[in-house]
């Protein structure tokens, strides 16, 4: 079987969680800016979670390295390019890159010269031969507020020019869905498309609440398998669900693939596309997420809806879309 082929669309990807000890070191010695170590190698131990991570808060440690390189302009398309280079070179058709502006204003950047900046630097690597768009994170905490509603106004400047959706991302189990309500309903009135991390950390109650909140994908919703209410709603609102086995498996959202609902969700109806998360935290690569369903016992037309999955579910125009199914035929 070659489930390679399938391997062409990411809906949930972290520029921060994604960045290469390449392009880290390349900025930090560009920028004076300080590491725990120049060799590569080495700093791959900094940026990867180990085998032994117990839960998704000490996953999301791993993100405060990579961070220190996305102050700049040019540290933002460094990585970025990079990125975007190395997913071409991996077979990636499109990908939908999610990134929090106000984790890069540390150095005197606006939220819109971030996202500007990197619109630019997506243009730029169409000469890879991939299409990409942003999905800007808003934060969860109890002092963000402010800075998130600072997204979303830029998030509705730059909509459809490069930003594609919006989401909320962080720790879920501290900071539920609820905190947020009145970001919600401002993204809600400006009719900006909604994707929320739920059912990762948190329970089946946590999607129905991103659902209420007007989401149309969730972030992993593993856990809303364990509310048969909460996956009438899914299916009834054809809302598709991101799944990220590596990731899932790295915070402890489960303790081995076979855990992974997904012959459920299939027999429920539940739309689900195929993703990374991280590709640097968790050491993965979509070829490798698709490799591991194969080993889960599924089989090419299951490959193949996952991946179509993807594409009808992705923020892509209906002109990108008709070009990436024609790869899966």
């Amino acid at each position: 079987m070659d489930y390679k082929k399938y391997a062409i669309v990411d809906l949930h990807l972290h520029l921060d969680g994604s960045l290469s000890a390449k392009a880290i070191l390349k900025v930090a010695k560009k920028e004076g800016v300080k590491l725990p170590t120049y060799k590569e190698e080495e700093l791959n131990r900094f940026l990867m979670v180990p085998e032994n991570c117990q839960s998704l808060n000490e996953y999301l440690e791993r993100f405060s390295l990579p961070n220190l390189v996305l102050q700049t302009k040019e540290g933002l398309e460094i990585c970025t390019l990079d990125l975007l280079e190395r997913l071409a070179a991996d077979g990636l058709k499109y990908v939908e890159i999610r990134m929090a502006p106000q984790l890069s204003i540390n150095k005197g950047l606006s939220q819109e010269q971030v996202v500007d900046t990197l619109i630019q630097t997506c243009k730029k690597a169409e000469k890879y031969g991939i299409f990409s768009n942003l999905i800007l994170c808003m934060m969860r905490g109890n002092d963000t507020k402010e800075k998130n509603f600072k997204t979303i106004n830029v998030a509705k400047k730059f909509l459809c020019k490069g930003v594609v959706a919006m989401d909320l991302a962080g720790a879920e189990g501290l900071f539920p869905n609820e905190m947020f309500k009145d970001e919600f309903n401002l993204i809600n009135s400006l009719n900006i498309p909604l994707t929320i991390h739920a059912g990762e950390a948190s329970g089946a109650s946590s999607v129905k609440s991103a659902i209420e909140f007007g989401a149309i994908r969730i972030g992993h919703g593993i856990h809303s398998v364990e509310d048969p209410s909460v996956l009438e709603k899914l299916k009834k609102k054809n809302i598709c669900l991101e799944v990220c086995p590596k990731s899932n498996l790295d915070t402890k959202t489960i303790s081995k693939y076979d855990d992974l609902p997904l012959k459920e969700f299939i027999k429920n109806e539940i739309k689900v596309s195929i993703n990374t998360d991280d590709m640097t935290v968790s050491n993965t690569t979509l070829k490798q997420e698709y490799e591991t369903l194969v080993k889960m016992g599924f089989k090419e037309k299951d490959l193949r809806q996952f991946a179509k999955n993807s594409i009808q579910a992705s923020f892509a125009d209906v002109k990108t879309k008709e070009y990436l199914l024609d790869f899966i035929k």
